[in-house]
């Protein structure tokens, strides 16, 4: 799933009123049942969510008239980035995209929830299967049949879970300004979130309708990835599961992985090292790194042609870029930590080293052959070409 957060994000300053929910996804659906222990009851997604809704401070304070200009103007700015970024990145869609959403900070959780949810389903029913094999073992070694957990059990321990990923989810939900969902369970979207994109363009005191216009590009460029590279969403969504089977600890292994983890947050708070490295073995890490590699490619992507769109769209956009630069190095203390323990830190990273290796790269071979990265998953850029451009030049183009 790829987002653009706002990392430094902005204090709401609202008495009560707050941008509605302006658009509804169909495809937000929602719901396990069985009466079984399957994956999806480790989690409780209803829960997650509406719990997130109510926690999330609703944003900043504006009036009517003021609202429904920041919509129309953000629905407007999807549909006037299409060309701008066809044209500079040199990829073209299918007709018939749907439009963009424009939401509100519940409304972005309520899509996020179920997109979680589906992207975790089958990482999480293997992780029962697995749980269960190992207790049908130990139940067997001891003569016993299997106990399979009970309904209330289960209940306490999915909403445990589904409220720590509420707390997390509420807090992402006023970072994020936009966003290309991947929509396991349904249909991709792009999606504005606007209370989020008003907080942003406030505090940095940029030309509204520029700043608008700015983020749409980005987004515009992640739905122009997934959309013109049919291949691309399937292969980053099996690559994401993948690596969080396989970051899921064996059963037996679970209380020693957690202490391990334990020991090392300290060091994630400081800034030594990321949350990433902590949950994943040396083994898992090499897996990871190639799902990163492919997410700094994207981000990197997006922020180029954004930028690259140019003044004759944007006039202010060198403004812009200036100061929301400034802005991600500015994140205080408790938000900083936050950042570190939810990965978002890594996130920021995606963006600088990936923009240094598309430009690096269109630089050398230029934006056609640059392009041939989206021939296959084997041109996608390995992760140590993320620092070496030319060693990816010189693997595709010989």
């Amino acid at each position: 799933m790829t987002t653009s957060p706002d990392p430094h994000g902005a204090s709401p300053t609202d008495d009560g009123s707050s941008l509605p929910v302006v658009d509804a996804d169909p495809d937000v659906d929602a719901d396990p049942g069985g009466d079984r222990l399957s994956g999806s009851d480790l989690v409780d997604w209803e829960l997650a969510a509406s719990a997130a809704r109510r926690l999330v401070p609703p944003g900043p304070r504006a009036g009517r008239a003021e609202i429904a200009q920041l919509v129309a103007e953000l629905r407007s700015a999807g549909e006037r980035a299409v060309d701008p970024v066809a044209t500079t990145a040199r990829l073209h869609t299918p007709p018939g995209t749907p439009p963009a959403l424009v939401v509100d900070r519940p409304g972005w959780i309520s899509a996020n929830a179920a997109s979680m949810g589906a992207m975790l389903a089958p990482v999480l029913d293997d992780v029962v299967a697995r749980k269960r094999t190992a207790d049908r073992a130990r139940a067997r070694a001891r003569g016993k049949e299997l106990a399979e957990v009970g309904p209330t059990a289960q209940r306490i321990g999915s909403t445990i879970t589904g409220t720590e990923v509420a707390g997390m989810l509420s807090w992402i939900s006023t970072k994020v300004l936009g966003q290309y969902d991947l929509a396991p369970q349904g249909t991709p979207r792009l999606m504005f979130v606007a209370p989020n994109i008003l907080a942003a363009e406030r505090e940095l005191e940029v030309d509204a309708g520029d700043f608008r216009l700015w983020v749409a590009m980005h987004e515009e460029t992640h739905r122009v990835q997934f959309t013109a590279v049919p291949w691309l969403r399937g292969h980053l969504i099996e690559q994401a599961r993948s690596v969080g089977a396989r970051m899921m600890p064996e059963p037996d292994q679970l209380s020693q992985r957690l202490g391990e983890i334990v020991t090392q947050i300290p060091g994630v708070l400081r800034g030594d090292t990321d949350i990433t490295q902590v949950l994943a073995t040396p083994e898992q890490r090499e897996r990871l790194a190639e799902v990163t590699a492919v997410m700094s490619l994207l981000e990197g992507h997006a922020d180029v042609v954004m930028d690259e769109v140019g003044p004759s769209v944007i006039p202010t956009v060198a403004t812009i870029r200036a100061r929301f630069t400034e802005r991600r190095k500015g994140a205080g203390g408790v938000d900083k930590i936050l950042r570190r323990l939810l990965g978002m830190e890594a996130k920021m990273r995606q963006y600088r080293d990936g923009a240094v290796f598309v430009r690096a790269v269109m630089d050398q071979v230029g934006v056609d052959g640059f392009n041939a990265v989206w021939t296959s998953p084997q041109t996608l850029p390995r992760p140590t070409e993320i620092a070496e451009p030319q060693a990816w030049v010189a693997r595709v183009h010989g």
